[in-house]
């Protein structure tokens, strides 16, 4: 018994199992695809997140602003100030030299920067792409300085300086940052995703090791000098503990030391503290927004290898 089909008509054919359960299944990810109270849950996480991290910068700077004659401890935290004033900012100048300090905390983080950029890259460049002998070895003992606090080696390090004859200078407290594991290890990771093929064909061509790492390297981690410049700042920058040990001199301190003589032993004005750590952050977001274009592009270099 033969079946006899219509030429005109169209045969169906049966979707593929596979293929049918990915079409049900699409669309049903993502976040438009959530209930309604699943959707309010992820807003209050993310505005409580908001909250405790953005929340205290708004606090200082609102406490910044509030005139003498306002009260900042109400019951109800007010951050729009009733009596605006910038008069704090002058008086945390007439109080401490503080342009004297941020000058010096400027010469310590620029050597702190220089040498994170030109250490790191060249140690994460020898690491990662040329071959000798116990290079697994140093790359776990870069590893392995990443588990110790800094707490356990600062006494190690202030005698280092002092035999050096650094203590109670500014190149003492920039010399033990001028190299960080992390960031070694952050150059390491960005010079590893570039292709091996673009360095064996720049070794047919006849470029050396110094060329390779000049002229094709360099420009394509960019942004991952950019994050390490900027994470470099930063902590030279913020640093209160090592420069209060190795500097004796008032006229050598840097401004995060330097901003405790705006707590006063008989009096204590929160508004002028706070103005004075508002003048202590400018620095840092005049670099993050010099940087910042190359900053994310940086976070993604080394996550996928080419």
């Amino acid at each position: 018994m033969s079946v006899v089909t219509d030429p005109a008509r169209p045969v169906a054919v049966p979707e593929a199992a596979g293929t049918a359960g990915k079409r049900r299944k699409k669309g049903t990810f993502g976040f438009n695809s959530l209930s309604p109270r699943e959707k309010v849950v992820r807003y209050v996480l993310l505005v409580f997140v908001l909250i405790i991290t953005i929340g205290p910068f708004l606090w200082q700077l609102s406490t910044s602003l509030k005139g003498s004659g306002e009260d900042i401890y109400t019951r109800i935290p007010r951050l729009l100030p009733s009596q605006p004033t910038l008069s704090h900012y002058a008086e945390v100048a007439d109080t401490i030299p503080v342009w004297d300090y941020m000058r010096n905390s400027l010469q310590v983080a620029v050597l702190v920067v220089g040498g994170n950029i030109i250490g790191s890259s060249l140690a994460g460049f020898a690491i990662s792409r040329l071959n000798f002998r116990g290079r697994k070895l140093v790359l776990g003992l870069f590893l392995a300085t990443l588990v110790l606090p800094g707490e356990v080696t600062i006494i190690s390090q202030y005698v280092t300086v002092r035999e050096f004859g650094l203590a109670n200078t500014l190149f003492g407290v920039a010399l033990p940052g001028m190299i960080g594991a992390l960031n070694v290890l952050l150059m390491y990771n960005a010079f590893r995703s570039l292709p091996i093929e673009v360095d064996q064909a720049a070794i047919v061509d006849g470029a050396n090791v110094w060329q390779r790492f000049v002229h094709i390297g360099l420009p394509s981690v960019r942004g991952t000098i950019s994050v390490v410049a900027i994470f470099a700042f930063i902590g030279a920058w913020d640093d209160f503990l090592w420069p209060l040990i190795v500097l004796t001199d008032p006229d050598k301190y840097t401004l995060t030391v330097g901003l405790q003589y705006l707590s006063g032993t008989f009096s204590n004005n929160p508004r002028l503290i706070a103005a004075g750590t508002m003048i202590a952050f400018i620095p840092i977001v005049i670099v993050f927004a010099t940087l910042q274009r190359f900053f994310f592009k940086g976070v993604e270099e080394g996550a996928v290898k080419g």
